[in-house]
């Protein structure tokens, strides 16, 4: 359905933009948008890694995500804007396959291990969004306010949002002051890993069902019926998972070449906030395994290929969060060609968990239309108060995760984008023009042994 409404709202733009208007109504005005505006973009991003959080911070992160997004800009009358914005993202992954790791893999028909994607259901899937946002400007464009709402889907998780905001201009349009609200109303549809949720199903005995001529062993290789899951493992009792936030931004014009801009956010979240696909080990717990027992001394291995720790329990993490986010952005205007750009974040949690970002861009326009855009990204974070590596955790805590976005790491990114600008639109199709397009590669790189790239392409057009 959601397809069928974007490209029905194509059509009516096309048919009403069409439309005579007779100027001699009143006087004209200019409008905040002129023409119909579509943005086609798409992304590819790829990651390596070494802890694959689903499988308890150790095994293959591998990942790839294909992102095609179209948007368009409607100008409704002289003051008022409407945006649709509409994207998939398909991805495969090595980490999320291992939700079951016991139904076959790369090249094999058995057990895999943490370092190889299995053929379980989970190891494609696509998420889809869409965003309706409005604007309206009042008769001076001093003041802008802004509604929004937002949908998204995928196999294991549902997002629904909605927002506003105010955006007040003083100063001769050198002052800006804006204050925004976002809520997510978001539901997991929790998807466990193989053996949690099959012991659930048989009540945990281990010599039916999914277990059934499935043996397992012990950390010195002799099978074993003792393994339990932590208390016999709960299903989450909670599958809401919300987000509340508030953003103030202010900016400032100070000279000619000069503009600063200050931000402050607080977000709140409840509800599950961990992730139900999530394995964690304790090290205070006896060991389990499915699969080749012979590979149990080299388990944390990439050599490893056909043998399966069995969790302990899934991640848990607090039903709350409190985020805050401040920083500043200044933007430097050296001549005509050249611009310095900069930012820094500070990042707080009630989670212990503390980050620094600093970033810079340097646009270099050259032969009119084109643009070169470098830049570069250092990323600090301390970790998380309930983060511990595969297989440190213990059974006594109330809290714990495996999951490395929450431990502590140091990432540098490097970018370089080409922007091609067509002033005047003389590249036409019919009654479309290309008004830009833009091209951009980053490389990012964290010393926790992770790595991604993302090579993203965008084309702008308008109706006339």
């Amino acid at each position: 359905m959601k397809i069928k409404f974007f490209f029905v709202a194509i059509f009516t733009i096309f048919l009403s933009h069409g439309q005579d208007k007779n100027p001699d109504k009143k006087a004209y005005k200019k409008r905040v948008l002129e023409t119909v505006e579509i943005d086609f973009l798409a992304s590819y991003y790829n990651q390596e890694g070494s802890n694959a959080s689903v499988t308890g911070g150790v095994g293959n992160e591998d990942l790839e995500d294909f992102n095609p997004t179209v948007v368009l800009n409607i100008p409704l009358g002289e003051d008022d804007i409407l945006t649709l914005d509409y994207g998939i993202s398909t991805y495969t992954s090595a980490s999320s396959s291992n939700g079951n790791p016991f139904d076959g893999g790369e090249n094999r028909d058995k057990t895999t291990s943490p370092w190889y994607a299995s053929s379980g259901a989970s190891k494609v899937d696509t998420w889809k969004s869409l965003n309706i946002d409005y604007s309206h400007y009042s008769e001076d464009r001093n003041t802008i306010v802004t509604a929004n709402l937002s949908n998204a889907k995928e196999w294991d998780y549902e997002s629904f949002g909605f927002g506003a905001g105010i955006t007040k201009l003083s100063n001769n349009k050198n002052t800006s002051f804006t204050i925004n609200t976002k809520v997510f109303i978001d539901k997991w549809i929790p998807i466990y890993p193989k053996e949690l949720d099959s012991y659930n199903d048989t009540s945990g005995d281990t010599s039916i069902g999914f277990f059934y001529n499935k043996p397992i062993y012990n950390e010195q290789g002799g099978v074993s019926n003792n393994w339990s899951p932590l208390n016999n493992f709960s299903i989450i009792d909670d599958k809401s998972r919300n987000t509340y936030s508030a953003s103030l931004i202010f900016s400032q014009i100070l000279d000619k070449n000069t503009q600063i801009s200050l931000f402050f956010d607080f977000i709140k979240q409840d509800g599950w906030l961990a992730n139900p696909l999530q394995r964690v080990y304790f090290s205070d717990i006896e060991n389990f395994y499915m699969g080749n027992p012979q590979s149990i001394p080299i388990y944390t291995t990439k050599e490893n290929t056909d043998v399966f720790h069995l969790a302990d329990d899934i991640e848990r993490l607090p039903k709350t969060r409190t985020k805050i986010p401040l920083g500043v952005r200044l933007n430097y205007f050296l001549n005509e060609n050249f611009t310095i750009r900069s930012y820094y974040r500070f990042y707080t949690d009630d989670w212990g968990l503390n980050s620094h970002t600093l970033n810079i861009e340097l646009p270099i326009k050259f032969f009119n239309s084109f643009t070169l855009y470098p830049s570069y990204r250092f990323y600090t974070q301390s970790k998380a108060d309930y983060f511990q590596p595969y297989d440190q955790h213990l059974s006594t805590s109330e809290y714990y995760t495996s999951d490395y976005d929450l431990s502590k790491f140091n990432s540098n990114q490097f970018g370089m984008g080409l922007k091609y600008v067509d002033i005047f639109t003389k590249m036409k199709l019919w009654r479309i023009g290309l008004k830009s397009i833009d091209l951009n590669y980053s490389f990012y790189e964290r010393n926790s042994d992770f790595k991604s790239d993302i090579i993203s392409v965008g084309m702008k057009f308008i109706v006339d």
